[in-house]
């Protein structure tokens, strides 16, 4: 049995998406990965993070992510670090947003989950 990585096909899964919120996520060990949908005007409520640093990345359409006040338009193929303790949110500004959040481990965004525990030790879920 091969432990080799799978690529997965973010864009795809981005505008395939049939309702909003997380559609695709990978769970090691050490890291979290979500894939994130939403429609113009709706995202990740504003909140404080007191557990990681989050790595958000753009993958289809544009958003805003406003940290601590400071409102940062992102694009597919775009970045940003948004540091544990500070107050964020995340805004579609086109009809469609996805962006992939990649965090060091902690409990999953989606309640109601069921892991997919891979060969590799990973953990794979989808809503």
């Amino acid at each position: 049995m091969s432990n080799l990585p799978v690529a997965v096909d973010l864009y795809s899964l981005a505008i395939d998406a049939a309702s909003p919120g997380p559609q695709w996520g990978l769970e090691t060990d050490d890291l979290n990965a979500t894939l994130l949908v939403w429609p113009a005007g709706e995202g990740v409520a504003e909140h404080v993070n007191d557990e990681v640093d989050v790595l958000i990345v753009g993958v289809e359409g544009e958003g805003a992510v406003t940290v601590d006040g400071r409102r940062v338009p992102l694009g597919a193929g775009q970045t940003i670090l948004v540091p544990k303790g500070s107050l964020r949110s995340v805004t579609a500004t086109t009809p469609r947003f996805g962006h992939l959040n990649v965090h060091r481990r902690r409990r999953k965004l989606a309640v109601g989950t069921i892991p997919n525990r891979q060969a590799n030790g990973n953990e794979q879920f989808h809503p």
